[in-house]
C-alpha cells in the first residue's frame, strides 16, 4: 500500500479545494464540486468563492440564490450549507438520520424538551404554514407555541428544522443585504420533491473527490453520519487505498489529483467556518492541533484563517479599510510580502471603495503552526 505524507495529503486537499490556483469554472459547478459550502453566516461563501475562482463578483453568487439554483439548508453535521438545488434534494434525506439522532438526544432543545410532542403533527403544522409563505423563527415560535404551550417554543422550532428540509430564503444570504432568517420547505421553494431513494455511495465518492484521500472517520466527521464503513466496503474496487503517516487506511477515488508534495502553495485567505477546516477527523493535513484550538473557539466560532505554504499560520479580520493578519510566528520577508499582496486583493473585494486600504501582519503569539 502506497504511503502518503502529511504534506502530500495537504497538497491533495488544496488541489481538490481549488486552493493551489484559482479556477475559471462557474459558481454553481464549484459549489457542486465542493459538495456545498458552509454558510452559517451570509458572507463566508462569497469569500470562499473569491479565494478559489478567477474574476468572481458577489452578484455571480447572489443571482443563483435569487434564481433558486443555489439554496441555504441544514445538511452535513446539522449546519447550514450553500448547495445546488439538486444537491439539496439529494443530500437532505441522506443526512436525516443525524437530525433524528439529534432530536432524540440534544440536551438543550431535544430529548425531554420535546416530550409529548407529536413530531408528525408538528411537521404538518409547520409545513402547512410555510406553504402559504416563508416564515421567520418568531412566526414559527408563535404558531407552534400555541399548539404546545407547555413546551419551549425555541425547542419546537428546532424540531421543525430537524423533521423538515427547511431552506433559508433571500434576502438572507445575499451580499450586502440584511434580514433575519426566514424559512420554507425545500419542496415549496424548489417545486420538487426530495430524492425518494438517495444513494450514499455517490455522496461518499463526491466527498473523496473534494476532500480525499481520507479515512472513514474523516468521512463521518464531515457528514455527521455513522456506519459509513458499510458504504465504503460496498464501493470496494471503486476506491484506491493508501497509508497515512500514522498507519491509518486512506481511501480515495482513482482519478483524484495527488500533486507532488513540493508543489508551491500560494497564500490564501480562508473565510470563517470553511469546510476546509471542518471536514476531517484528523485535520493536521492543513492545521495543527494547537492552531485548531486557537482557531475554533469554545462557543463554536471558527475564525477566518490564513494559509502559508498550504498550512494555517494565523487568523485574519477585516474592519473598514484595514485587514489585520495575526500570525502564530514571524513569517519570512518573502511570505510577509506575499500575504500582504493577497490581503490587498481581499480588501479590494471586501471594500472596493476603501480610501486607504491597509494590511497589517502582526505576530500574535508564539503558537507553533
Amino acid at each position: 500500500m502506497t504511503a502518503l505524507s502529511q504534506k502530500a495529503l495537504n497538497r491533495a486537499l488544496l488541489a481538490r479545494q481549488l486552493l493551489l490556483r484559482r479556477e475559471s469554472r462557474g459558481v454553481a459547478a464549484t459549489v457542486e464540486h465542493l459538495v456545498g459550502m458552509q454558510a452559517q453566516a451570509p458572507n463566508p461563501p462569497y469569500i470562499g468563492l473569491w479565494t478559489r475562482l478567477e474574476h468572481f463578483a458577489p452578484d455571480d453568487l447572489a443571482r443563483l440564490i435569487l434564481d433558486r439554483q443555489l439554496v441555504r439548508v441544514a445538511l452535513m453535521r446539522g449546519t447550514i450549507h450553500l448547495v445546488t438545488a439538486p444537491d439539496c434534494l439529494l443530500l437532505r434525506p441522506l443526512v436525516q438520520p443525524l437530525f433524528d439522532r439529534d432530536l432524540a438526544t440534544n440536551p438543550t432543545h431535544g430529548g425531554e424538551h420535546l416530550a409529548g410532542v407529536d413530531l408528525a403533527e408538528l411537521a404538518t403544522l409547520a409545513r402547512t404554514a410555510m406553504a402559504e409563505r416563508p416564515r421567520t423563527n418568531g412566526e414559527l415560535h408563535t404558531l407552534l407555541g400555541a399548539r404546545w404551550p407547555e413546551r419551549d417554543p425555541t425547542a419546537l422550532v428546532y424540531a421543525a428544522r430537524g423533521v423538515l428540509p427547511l431552506v433559508q430564503v433571500p434576502p438572507r444570504g445575499i451580499w450586502g443585504k440584511g434580514g433575519q432568517p426566514t424559512s420554507t420547505t425545500a419542496q415549496a421553494w424548489l417545486g420538487r420533491e426530495l430524492d425518494p431513494d438517495p444513494a450514499p455511495d455517490e455522496m461518499v465518492l463526491r466527498y473523496l473527490a473534494a476532500f480525499g484521500p481520507a479515512t472513514v472517520r474523516d468521512l463521518q466527521a464531515w457528514s455527521g453520519l455513522t456506519r459509513l464503513v458499510e458504504v465504503t466496503d460496498r464501493l470496494g474496487t471503486r476506491l484506491r487505498q493508501f497509508a497515512g503517516e500514522n498507519g491509518a487506511t486512506l481511501l480515495d477515488v482513482p482519478d483524484g489529483p495527488r500533486p507532488d508534495p513540493d508543489t508551491p502553495a500560494p497564500p490564501r485567505f480562508i473565510p470563517q467556518w470553511d469546510n476546509l477546516l471542518l471536514s476531517h477527523a484528523d485535520r493536521t493535513r492543513v492545521i495543527s492541533d494547537e492552531a485548531r484550538r486557537a482557531m475554533i473557539t469554545r462557543n463554536g466560532q471558527v475564525l477566518g484563517t490564513v494559509l502559508v505554504d498550504g498550512f494555517v499560520r494565523g487568523s485574519w479580520k477585516a474592519e473598514s479599510d484595514v485587514l489585520q493578519v495575526n500570525v502564530f510566528r514571524r513569517l519570512s520577508k518573502k511570505d510577509t510580502a506575499a500575504v500582504t499582496r493577497e490581503g490587498m486583493r481581499l480588501l479590494g473585494f471586501l471594500a472596493p471603495e476603501a480610501a486607504a486600504p491597509d494590511v497589517r501582519v502582526v505576530e500574535a503569539s508564539t503558537l507553533a503552526g
